[in-house]
């Protein structure tokens, strides 16, 4: 006779697989992204209806919860900065990088978020950071002149592609570096909804109103809600679960799925050299994410 699992034990898979699905998720921006750039749509553009969008979808989440109110005005200062760089300059910046260097390049410059992370504990937060995390700073940085040097078919290598892929790394940073604070004081929910609205209004003045075709309306509704409002909560519900170290680990799923859009959807071909630059910064990112 066998006894049966505990609670937590049983509950194990299923968060891991909610954040395995998250990071799917996160990655069909890859597909999204491209065709509305082909439709004519600009990154602002992309950006500000994705959080837009999305944001009224949180808000609305938020509200019928009864948790859109923040307890004082430092904390709502501190969301607003954060929806203006986390996501008003991230989500422009992401899709800039697709536009000029291709998905591939995008995902893998994404992922020099945890070196971003390091650098900012250490020069802003004056927290310690210890030899093992500065070495994998240097193999980040590594690995992005390797996949730079080596750039490959489909794949733009530009002083644009690369500075709006690292501009996406350092914005995508501030979710680990401000949003672990807010994330102990407030529901995913509630730091969504305000997060992306303040990116939208960020976004406001540089954005054109203009016709879009049905299509375009079609995708950005699938990009806001697809990759950006349902991850967030198969994220969320499956770190309830699961410790941030084994979740870390499952949503580097996201970069390689990204990857495989790039090759299949985009006919993207990474050099040798990129791969092995490419292989390194995800390598680095998965042991700084991991470690506690």
């Amino acid at each position: 006779m066998t006894t049966s699992a505990a609670p937590s034990q049983r509950r194990a898979p299923s968060g891991l697989a909610l954040v395995a699905v998250a990071a799917v998720l996160w990655a069909f921006i890859g597909l999204f992204t491209p065709e509305l750039l082909d439709l004519g749509l600009s990154a602002v553009e992309i950006g500000f209806w994705r959080a837009l969008l999305a944001g009224v979808v949180f808000v609305l989440h938020a509200g019928l919860r009864g948790g859109l109110r923040v307890r004082d005005r430092r904390d709502a200062g501190g969301l607003v900065v954060f929806g203006a760089v986390a996501v008003g300059l991230f989500y422009v910046a992401l899709a800039a990088a697709i536009e000029h260097g291709g998905v591939s390049l995008a995902w893998i410059l994404l992922y020099t978020a945890p070196a971003w992370v390091a650098v900012g504990a250490a020069t802003l937060l004056r927290e310690h950071v210890d030899a093992v995390r500065w070495s994998l700073v240097a193999a980040t940085v590594a690995g992005v002149v390797l996949v730079a040097v080596g750039g490959g078919d489909g794949v733009t290598v530009t002083v644009a592609s690369v500075a709006w892929g690292l501009a996406a790394g350092w914005s995508y940073s501030t979710w680990y570096l401000a949003g672990k604070r807010l994330l102990d004081r407030y529901a995913p929910v509630t730091i969504s909804a305000w997060i992306l609205v303040t990116g939208a209004v960020v976004l406001l003045p540089f954005t054109p109103f203009r016709a879009l075709p049905p299509r375009a309306w079609l995708l950005l509704a699938g990009l806001a809600l697809v990759s950006t409002y349902l991850p967030a909560l198969a994220y969320y519900s499956g770190l309830a679960t699961v410790d941030a170290s084994r979740a870390a680990i499952v949503a580097t799923v996201e970069p390689v799925v990204a990857l495989g859009i790039g090759v299949l959807v985009a006919d993207e071909r990474l050099s040798a050299t990129a791969v092995a630059g490419g292989a390194v910064v995800l390598a680095a990112a998965t042991v700084a994410s991991a470690r506690r």
